[in-house]
């Protein structure tokens, strides 16, 4: 087929700048559909593990979206003639000590993990930008005075400060975000400042400063999208992290009002209290917890491999 050019365009030049425009705009969308379908096929053939990851977590996204669908009862649909009920076809997983259904409240529990790690890891990836990308930049005292502060967060407990804060804020999924996200994009801060210092030394950005570009200009064009290998690895990391966050919380108390279905609030509640009587009470939710987190990690690595050059032949 023959490639279209502007020589050989029909019209007025308006028109023929017109079909110009639209043909480049088709052409960009199926190279990135190209490059899409190559993406997915390499994730399959050399990321095994990264691929499997990759379907559990489209899965938790399915359950989280339309959890109002999938879920075979609603979350808090009680019936006391099946209380503590075992695996049937009436209940999949059984049913816990009010006569719920465990199958549903888990999938509702998927829905309150998807939003706070997705949301949390939005929060630290945006902190740890903001953050990391101006003090590797400018160096000098401005990075000294700005990593001595993140030096002293570090030094504080992590647990001991979400609880603190957490107490003060109260309980409610805003709060949960907000805290988990800004306590770990300060940490985060320093992996993206790393990779801002190694790419000062490339030619490309010494060619950007020698045209006459400006800082920002600099960082938007040149820094940002050359840290992105790191920014997917701290963002598949802390989607996990962010998630047995929210769940220690919710299994100390300090989470989630108890209404709403999370897989620590389960492990917490009824799930430590009646054990000994129905253990997979808590079996289910930690089984839900160990699976995502790990899914969410070996996706996030497989996308890292595959996406910066330097670790495609790894």
């Amino acid at each position: 087929m023959p490639s279209w050019t502007l020589e050989s365009a029909t019209g007025s030049p308006a028109e023929k700048l017109s079909q110009h425009r639209d043909m480049t705009l088709l052409e960009a969308g199926t190279k990135r559909h190209h490059a899409l379908a190559d993406f997915v096929v390499r994730l399959g053939r050399d990321k095994p593990l990264g691929a499997i990851g990759g379907t559990i977590v489209l899965v938790l996204l399915f359950c989280g979206i339309f959890a109002d669908v999938v879920a075979p009862y609603e979350m808090d649909e009680m019936e006391i003639l099946d209380r503590f009920a075992g695996a049937s076809s009436k209940h999949l997983l059984g049913a816990d000590q009010a006569g719920r259904d465990i199958l549903s409240r888990l999938i509702y529990g998927a829905r309150v993990s998807l939003i706070v790690g997705l949301g949390a890891t939005t929060v630290t990836v945006a902190i740890a930008t903001t953050i990391g990308v101006p003090s590797g930049y400018f160096g000098g005292k401005f990075d000294i005075i700005l990593q001595r502060f993140v030096d002293a967060w570090i030094s504080l407990p992590f647990l001991l400060i979400l609880l603190t804060i957490m107490s003060i804020m109260g309980r409610g999924m805003l709060q949960i975000i907000l805290v988990i996200g800004v306590l770990s994009g300060i940490g985060w801060s320093r992996v993206v400042r790393s990779a801002v210092i190694g790419i000062k030394e490339n030619d490309y950005f010494l060619a950007a400063k020698a045209i006459g570009s400006t800082d920002a200009t600099t960082m938007r064009r040149h820094i940002i999208p050359n840290i992105m290998a790191p920014i997917i690895v701290i963002y598949s990391i802390t989607v996990g992290s962010s998630i047995l966050a929210e769940a220690g919380l919710s299994f100390l108390g300090f989470g989630l009002p108890f209404e709403v279905p999370s897989w620590g609030g389960m492990l917490s509640g009824e799930g430590r209290r009646y054990i000994d009587m129905k253990p997979t009470l808590a079996l289910w939710p930690g089984v839900c917890l160990t699976v995502v987190v790990y899914s969410v990690n070996m996706f996030g690595d497989a996308i890292r491999d595959l996406l910066d050059p330097r670790l495609r032949g790894g």
